[in-house]
């Protein structure tokens, strides 16, 4: 029996718990960032300048972010999953630090890049760690764990950016992530103890570049296209057209490589496969409401932006409390497809009243619809990585879990982007000054970003239905040995 199997069986309850503490303290680190630096960047503006190049500021982040994701899993997988989680603290905390003393935007730009390095490595090994320390069948018992700390992060990043935005420098927006990442960093390096499974490998360098060109196209066509670029201009179908070829030339890479970055039989497990479909969809509607909500909230219906964290706590309350009765309601029963579909309904529901909005539309009313929203993703958004980690042997948990990760991030950067085309056209030809007129093409604007984000959560309905309920495991399985199985875990392996 394996060290790992042996650590998930026989782990108590309060020694994972404190164990999580720390890794989850990671994780809330760079979903704190991203909030935070947003609220201060009108004053990182007034002081470096470079307006023209404040977009960048989080494109370089989301971008080193989801290149990075399939290659931190990769190295989870074959070397220690602990040094790897360290390492990816310590790289976005060296960033912080950079980005902190940056004397430039261009400076900024980069040192965004390096945070989001290590921000990529910490989302994707955080959940690959819970997936080794916790069987998918006792999940639920640290779902709300997971669940706060995504509250937390939502709603305390802008309250913390405009707290440290008037009484600090903008530049303890970064500096902030210091106290926290190294706390994070110690706690783990003392508690956290997984088994080291060294073997001999090729490292997948032609797939790590290629993928990484799909990614970077992908994203750059999702930021650009339609606001500093037409659709149809020439530099986004050259885009398309080499995200198109580095994806087919990774297909093929990946089908020959001895190591590859993303070992594509795991996609063979339908369950996987359908996951990952239905982060994204997460990914796009998280993504999409933490941005136009509150924004229409403020503008539309006079809410105060000192307080914008709040705004969100419509959504964010039920998402926490249906994510906790859903967390031991699995653990109890193991069955989790009705939750799925649930979140489909909910999610689809509060879409499509969303969509209805204008510049009468009151709070209450957006609250209830937040409220359906926040319920949807409770139901759903914490599911998909324990579901695609169910579906693999133990080793390729960092696998199943960067593929989910990918996906998550990938539908709230290209989503968000996609939105944001829309959002513009409607402002088109209004300004401020125009009183009433500009608030009912603002509210036009937010109306058909949830139209098209109600058709989204439609889609991630009907893919609801097509997961199988296979049994969750309840304990550990056999790593696959060098060169044996094949990591689809099978129903039998599966069963609890």
């Amino acid at each position: 029996m394996s060290a790992e199997m042996t650590e998930m069986r026989t782990a108590p309850t309060r020694s994972i718990r404190l164990v999580l503490a720390g890794v989850l303290l990671a994780m809330l680190l760079a979903m704190l960032d991203n909030a935070i630096v947003g609220t201060a960047m009108p004053t990182i503006v007034r002081e470096l300048g470079g307006l023209s190049q404040v977009a960048w500021v989080v494109t370089a982040y989301t971008l080193l972010s989801a290149i990075s994701t399939p290659v931190w899993a990769k190295l989870g997988d074959l070397y220690s999953r602990k040094t790897v989680f360290l390492s990816a603290i310590g790289v976005f905390l060296i960033g912080s630090v950079l980005a902190g003393a940056s004397w430039s935007m261009s400076a900024l730009i980069g040192f965004r890049a390096l945070q989001g390095l290590g921000a990529g490595g910490i989302a994707v090994t955080a959940f690959a760690v819970i997936g080794a320390l916790v069987p998918p069948r006792e999940r639920g018992k640290y779902q709300g764990m997971t669940a706060t700390t995504m509250a937390i992060g939502t709603i305390g990043g802008p309250l913390l950016g405009g707290v440290i935005t008037d009484g600090l420098d903008w530049r303890w927006a970064f500096y902030i992530n210091i106290p926290l990442g190294l706390v994070a960093f110690a706690w783990s390096w003392w508690r956290l103890e997984l088994p080291v499974a060294r073997r001999k490998v090729t490292i997948d360098y032609t797939g790590i570049c290629t993928l990484a060109v799909a990614i970077a196209a992908l994203v750059l066509i999702a930021t650009w296209g339609g606001v500093d670029y037409a659709w149809l201009s020439a530099r986004i179908i050259g885009l398309a057209v080499l995200a198109v070829a580095a994806l087919a030339a990774f297909l093929v890479i990946e089908r020959r490589a001895a190591d590859p970055v993303i070992p594509l039989e795991i996609f063979r497990a339908r369950n996987l496969t359908l996951a990952a479909l239905t982060a994204l969809v997460g990914g796009v509607i998280m993504f999409g409401s933490v941005l136009y909500l509150p924004l229409f909230q403020q503008t539309v219906q006079g809410a105060s932006a000192a307080n914008s964290g709040l705004l969100l706590l419509p959504m964010m309350i039920p998402l926490l409390i249906v994510s906790q009765i859903v967390g031991k309601r699995m653990t109890a029963t193991g069955k989790y497809k009705i939750f799925f579909i649930l979140g489909g309904v909910f999610l689809t529901a509060g879409a499509v009243l969303l969509a209805t909005v204008d510049a009468e539309t009151g709070r209450l009313a957006t609250g209830f619809a937040m409220a359906l929203m926040g319920a949807g993703l409770g139901f759903s958004m914490q599911l998909s990585t324990a579901i695609a980690q169910n579906s693999v042997e133990i080793s390729y948990i960092g696998a199943a879990s960067g593929a989910v990760t990918l996906f998550r991030t990938l539908g709230g950067s290209i989503g968000v982007a996609a939105f944001g085309s829309l959002f513009t056209r409607a402002l088109q030809g209004h300004a401020p000054a125009d009183g009433p007129g500009y608030l009912a093409a603002f509210a036009s604007g937010v109306g058909n970003v949830f139209l098209a984000a109600s058709v989204i959560c439609a889609l991630g309905f009907v893919i609801s239905w097509f997961i199988e309920e296979v049994p969750l495991r309840g304990k550990a399985v056999e790593p696959a040995a060098q060169g044996g199985p094949a990591p689809v875990a099978s129903e039998k392996q599966t069963a609890v």
